[in-house]
């Protein structure tokens, strides 16, 4: 079979969308293409079962609908595979039903967060031949193009599809305990076939040429009530680590056969402990660790002093940490597990061990009053203008489908729009109302967060610390036209639906009485855990003013 794998068009006026290996969604004025792991190794395990795979990436090759139609008419592909998110899915709705339109014998089969949560939908509002529901849909894909390929009805177990016109549910992929595979069995993706090259626009990476790799899917805390990636792609219980041993295998590959300078881990957090320990030692012992640099997810708490120094040896070089607020109610509501008064001597931690810190906050969160919001901004100059943090990336929350933060924003009446406008998740405006902020201060915040970049003593801080040579003359300078490009992202004007969009004192009064409850009841599987340990559910306080219908 000829297998096309890869991005449809996906043009817009907001800018070039970051659709690929983004756990969030957002367009950037100044492009971003981050490598997809998991359809780069749904690609390379097709060729590997020996058919013929193709792959175009309309976004990172900037192909429009008239190339991309040429391109098809030429290669004529017997199948194609591509990934979705919330903000684009009905702009896809539309792509389906072109090509099916204009190639009506290509089975069209598509994948992501939001069709594993609602994969329904999609087989309803398009004429898509096949749904995958999970985030393992590179084993989903190579057992649906062998079972189309041998002539058999219907799909594998956790691909939806239809029936005499009628949708067939069909389950979640997802690996049985009595099934033989293992994540380990997946192969390294083929970076020729896939295009590396088109994915080195990332600017918080330093060396080039640059490799996104997985350690793990995805994250094994798991419980962050935003996290579309936590609860729709990899729920309780479908977390999963490689050995230390795979994943040094695959950066060894990378850097003998493509001469990588950096490598980004993008598990969710890398795996902790004796993982991490014996990740690090082989980079060590083998002397890979000074031959690339390694970068990853981290979590606060994660790892003490003596590890990341141990990490520091290793080669590790950026340590990317999710705190998302500078507020301890919003800590806890989201559920991450984290005490903000101990984010200063962590950072302190992988500093002093000579490691660079990247935090990323978000603005917008219901429950926030603007002094909640300032914590935020105040967090994060504290800790750029000590020379505590290197990189600080802001965005808006975004409720996405799937997550308990859309299932209780829908419920509770927080959203600005309709619970299925989900183009307007997008990240070019606010999607929920707060206590007292405006979409424009929500914005704003943002911006006013970016512009810790060019205060004096961040300048002073960085300048000596971290400038040393020609190159990183060169990387500060992408940085710093990044940075004014995300304050242009969210300088655009929200759309308006009444003068102020605020929460009513109903809806505050019962959130408020709620703040301790993230409203969920998965949980968290720690690495090296057989069995997932329970999160103890708390049940919802009742407010005293009566629910908003």
């Amino acid at each position: 079979m000829k297998v096309l794998v890869g991005f449809p068009p996906t043009q817009s006026p907001l800018g070039t969308p970051l659709l690929s290996q983004n756990r969030q969604f957002q367009y950037f004025e100044k492009p971003t293409f981050l490598y997809p792991v998991v359809l780069g190794t749904a690609a390379t395990m097709v060729k590997k079962a020996g058919h013929e795979v193709i792959w175009r990436d309309a976004i990172a090759e900037d192909m429009n609908w008239d190339e991309y139609d040429e391109m098809l008419e030429k290669e004529k592909p017997d199948i194609f595979l591509f990934e979705t998110k919330a903000p684009v899915v009905k702009k896809h709705w539309k792509s389906i039903n072109h090509m099916k339109e204009k190639f009506p014998n290509m089975k069209i089969v598509i994948c992501g967060d939001h069709v594993s949560y609602l994969p329904r939908e999609t087989l309803e509002n398009s004429k898509v031949d096949y749904v995958i529901n999970g985030g393992y849909y590179d084993f989903a894909f190579i057992d649906l193009v062998n079972w189309i390929n041998e002539g058999k009805g219907g799909a594998p177990e956790g691909v939806w599809y239809r029936k005499d016109g009628e949708i067939v549910e069909n389950g979640r992929f997802e690996f049985h305990k009595d099934s033989e595979r293992d994540i380990n069995d997946a192969p390294f993706p083929d970076r020729e076939l896939t295009k590396y090259m088109d994915y080195q626009d990332e600017f918080n990476l330093k060396g080039r040429p640059q490799f996104y790799i997985m350690s793990a899917r995805d994250c094994a805390w798991g419980k962050c009530t935003f996290c579309v990636w936590d609860h729709a792609l990899y729920p309780k219980g479908a977390y999963k680590q490689r050995t230390p041993e795979n994943t040094f295998a695959e950066v060894k590959h990378l850097v003998d056969n493509f001469g990588a300078k950096e490598i980004f881990d993008d598990a969710g957090t890398i795996p902790p402990g004796k993982w991490l320990e014996k990740f690090c030692n082989l980079m060590i012992e083998s002397g890979y660790n000074k031959k690339v640099m390694y970068s990853c997810n981290m979590r606060f708490g994660w790892v003490d002093r003596e590890m990341y120094k141990l990490m520091k040896g290793a080669g590790f070089r950026l340590l990317k940490y999710g705190l998302e607020s500078g507020c301890q109610k919003t800590i806890d509501k989201l559920d991450k597990g984290v005490d903000v008064s101990k984010v200063f001597e962590h950072c302190k931690d992988a500093k002093d061990a000579g490691l660079v810190c990247h935090l990323t906050m978000m603005t917008g969160y219901p429950w926030e009053t603007k002094n909640d919001a300032m914590k935020t901004f105040n967090l994060a100059k504290k800790l750029m203008t000590a020379g505590l943090v290197d990189i600080h990336q802001s965005t808006v929350v975004m409720p996405y489908p799937g997550t308990p933060l859309y299932e209780e924003a829908v419920r509770e009446g927080w959203l600005r729009f309709e619970k299925d406008d989900y183009e307007k998740l997008a990240m070019d405006q606010p999607a929920m109302k707060t206590i007292e902020m405006s979409p424009e201060e929500v914005q704003g915040l943002c911006k006013l967060n970016y512009r810790i970049y060019l205060d004096p003593k961040y300048i002073w801080q960085h300048a000596k610390s971290r400038i040393k040579s020609w190159e990183d003359i060169k990387y500060t300078f992408e940085g710093l036209t990044a940075v004014f490009g995300h304050m242009r992202d969210f300088s655009r004007k929200p759309e308006r639906k009444g003068d102020k969009e605020l929460l009513t004192e109903e809806q505050v009064e019962r959130m408020l009485a709620n703040l301790h409850n993230p409203r969920q009841d998965l949980v968290a599987i720690k690495a090296g855990a057989k069995e997932p340990i329970p999160h103890r559910k708390i049940e919802e306080v009742e407010a005293k003013l009566p629910v908003v219908q």
